[in-house]
């Protein structure tokens, strides 16, 4: 059953439900108004008589006169009897003359009004019984009863034809709400409709580039219909993402694979063993080493299997494990390290990726910078972030890069980054592991001017840190000295 079919019912019955007991409502309710005024008119027509009537005492016998003609208070669907209190019919409505006995007789040993129903010429009869009490000093004596009834045939035919309206208009409504239903589910359910066709379409001719159509509306279905739009969005730049890791992938270990095969073909030819050759191979072996490493990494990272631990960590310290480990490439590159001001903090992670994380800054920045440039480190509080910057003045990045620059195998110049050994993961690695701290990296540049790569950081507060103040490294006693809030190292 499809969910316009379950929608049109279900909405149906909870209307027509809503109905129904609005109608039995209204037939209690009649029913109740219409047997008030029944009574009504019988306690009426009883005070009447009982007004009428004479009553005379002769000795210890009291004698009750009724009018000689009832008929006076009454209708053809009204009857009249008066009864004394043995029983006995004193007066009764000329209606009453072929009638033998009392209207009820159940009732004659009351002593308050009452009413009741009761059966007489084959048709039902409502009878109000009221006693007939006579005061005598302090003492009430009941001398007999007056009992005024009606024929009720005209109360049930009004309760039979208001049921019979309810019930023909209960039908007419359903029906109604079930034409109603179907014609309004489907107008609201079409647009689900389409947005289904559409997406088989895309899911079937692996169109990803195609969208829903939105036709602006702002409802459940216009946000629906943006939410797919969006995933659609994902899944195409997930999927274009896949295609160029892959043919990046494949480009990047067919290079080191082809430059193997060609030095062991050549030094096959040459019948010799040549070191220069060996060298390179091992070069390119440990590239690619580097580079399934890498993969490797950020598959695990994409699985959520690469465990991260949550330390209390000393940034400058790191920061400084960091200088000490590229001493020896930034001599190799004739590059001048400094260490700008750093503030002492911590931060809750896991050393080894932090550190990783600054490595890949670091030596991205010396690769970068020409013979003769610097690289400045630094670390500072911002409110309750850690901020560490690392700045060269290198070529730049242009700002048309700038987006893509933490996309995987991204390079701004391939060739030069690839003759400097590198696999254009780094960078990714580095904003997966901001990210898993929960801080962020972002870069500033110009060209020809330098940039600047900025990691923020959750920091430690500070009530929760040893005092410290700024200070500067120097190269020569290596070691910690206060100073000036910068210092040279090289």
């Amino acid at each position: 059953m499809s969910i316009r079919v379950r929608f049109t019912i279900f909405y149906t019955l909870i209307l027509t439900g809503f109905f129904l007991c609005f109608g039995v409502f209204s037939y209690i309710i009649a029913r109740a108004t219409l047997l008030t005024g029944l009574d009504a008119t019988l306690e009426n027509t009883a005070e009447q008589v009982i007004a009428s009537a004479e009553v005379f005492n002769q000795g210890d016998i009291t004698l009750l006169r009724f009018p000689e003609d009832m008929d006076v208070f009454q209708t053809a669907t009204l009857f009249m009897m008066a009864i004394n209190e043995q029983g006995e019919v004193l007066a009764h409505s000329s209606n009453l003359e072929d009638f033998d006995g009392v209207l009820d007789a159940s009732t004659l040993t009351t002593a308050e009004p009452t009413f009741s129903d009761v059966s007489h010429f084959n048709q039902p009869i409502r009878v109000y019984t009221y006693p007939l009490v006579l005061q005598n000093s302090d003492t009430q004596i009941r001398i007999g009863y007056l009992q005024v009834a009606q024929l009720l045939d005209s109360y049930y035919e009004a309760l039979y034809q208001l049921g019979l309206v309810l019930g023909l208009t209960g039908g007419i409504v359903f029906f109604f709400f079930l034409f109603l239903g179907m014609i309004t589910t489907r107008s609201l359910l079409r647009p689900l409709g389409e947005i289904t066709a559409v997406a088989l379409q895309i899911s079937r001719a692996d169109d990803l580039g195609r969208r829903l159509p939105d036709d602006g509306r702002r409802d459940e279905i216009g946000h629906l219909t943006l939410a797919l739009n969006q995933t659609f969005e994902r899944l195409e730049k997930l999927f274009r993402n896949q295609q160029r890791f892959l043919a990046d992938v494949s480009h990047e270990l067919r290079t080191p694979l082809t430059t193997v095969r060609g030095n062991i073909d050549l030094m096959r030819r040459m019948g010799e063993y040549d070191p220069e050759l060996l060298d390179i191979i091992q070069d390119e072996l440990q590239r690619m080493t580097r580079l399934v490493g890498d993969l490797l990494l950020l598959a695990r990272a994409d699985g959520g299997s690469l465990p991260i631990s949550r330390l209390a960590i000393d940034l400058e310290t790191t920061i400084l494990d960091v200088y000490r480990q590229v001493q020896p490439l930034q001599t190799e590159k004739n590059v001048q390290v400094r260490l700008g001001q750093l503030t002492p903090m911590r931060i809750i992670g896991d050393p080894d990726r932090i550190k990783q994380l600054l490595l890949i800054l670091v030596d991205n920045a010396i690769k970068y910078t020409p013979a003769g440039g610097e690289v400045l480190v630094s670390l500072a509080r911002v409110g309750n972030t850690a901020v560490v910057s690392v700045t060269d003045n290198g070529p730049g990045i242009d700002v048309q890069h700038i987006p893509f620059i933490f996309d995987r195998f991204y390079r701004v110049d391939k060739s030069r980054t690839r003759a400097q050994g590198g696999s254009g993961l780094g960078l990714s690695i580095a904003k997966w592991i901001a990210d898993v701290h929960g801080g962020s990296i972002r870069v500033e540049s110009k060209l020809r001017e330098g940039s600047t790569f900025i990691v923020t950081l959750l920091a430690v507060p500070q009530a929760m840190t040893s005092e410290a103040s700024p200070y500067d490294y120097d190269d020569d006693a290596e070691d910690l000295v206060e100073g000036e809030n910068t210092a040279v190292v090289g």
